[in-house]
């Protein structure tokens, strides 16, 4: 049995018949292949969310629309840094959920580390604003699964479908056997997009340290004197000017250069 947080007092649905049952596998299975043969490094964090939330859609049973949200881990608390989705009503939804009302099913599974469900939204005790509010969009069952990583809740997925009752528990154990091959293929772009901005961030200091050592040197050339005091009349422009001390160095060195190629025409 899956481990779930279900609506309060909400019958389960009905039992689904064998061949039902086993087209939804068959629908897992190629979620699961689209999913675990996505290349992280090919493409952006959001342009891989926007893929994941594509194949959720087939794998889940019951599901009208799909979106897919990252916790952004430079907050204490619980912030939503970026999310896709397969409709522009799932990203209605998800932005009343996230931006407006700040409660949701997408934000109690990745508190709690399980999913959440609900057969009826405008009638969930759990979410009395947010449910309403989708329920008058004729929204009425939602399912959120939480990307894990260990212990640790990265995002999760959030499916949502117009009837009622749409998730049995056959539905939240596709979905979170879907959710668990998904979570690693997102965390490893999250690693593969951390470490490709932290290199571009050593080479722009590398290039900022070398423009500094340029401007030091023309300084120095002009003025006969030390490293340390070509350094510190480069600092002290940049903090009577208020500008950072890379774009000084650099308008110094593009006027030396402008000279340069004056003297020569």
């Amino acid at each position: 049995m899956t481990d779930f947080d279900a609506q309060p007092g909400r019958k389960a649905p009905p039992v689904l018949t064998s061949t039902q049952l086993e087209a939804d596998e068959a629908e897992l299975y190629a979620g699961l292949r689209g999913v675990a043969g996505i290349v992280a490094d090919a493409q952006g964090v959001l342009d891989l969310l926007r893929d994941v939330a594509e194949f959720a859609a087939q794998a889940i049973p019951g599901a009208d629309g799909v979106g897919v949200a990252l916790i952004d881990a430079r907050h204490t608390e619980l912030s939503i840094q970026t999310w896709a989705s397969t409709a522009v009503l799932v990203q209605e939804i998800d932005t009343i959920q996230y931006d407006e009302l700040h409660e949701g099913p997408c934000m109690t599974c990745m508190e709690s580390g399980r999913p959440a469900v609900s057969g009826s939204l405008g009638s969930d005790s759990r979410w009395p604003h947010f449910g309403g509010r989708v329920a008058r969009m004729q929204v009425h069952s939602a399912l959120a699964l939480p990307l894990m990583i260990g212990e640790v809740p990265i995002g999760s997925i959030n499916a949502y479908a117009k009837s009622r009752d749409a998730f049995a528990e056959h539905a939240v154990r596709l979905g979170a056997q879907f959710a668990r091959t998904a979570a690693v293929s997102v965390y490893n772009a999250q690693l593969l997009a951390n470490a490709h901005e932290r290199t571009l961030r050593l080479q722009r200091a590398l290039d900022s340290r070398a423009t500094i050592d340029q401007a030091i040197g023309i300084i120095r050339s002009r003025s006969g004197g030390s490293a340390d005091e070509a350094f510190e009349r480069l600092t002290h422009i940049s903090q009577s000017e208020n500008v950072k001390l890379h774009v000084v160095a650099e308008r110094l060195v593009e006027e030396a250069v402008r000279r340069a190629r004056a003297r020569h025409h």
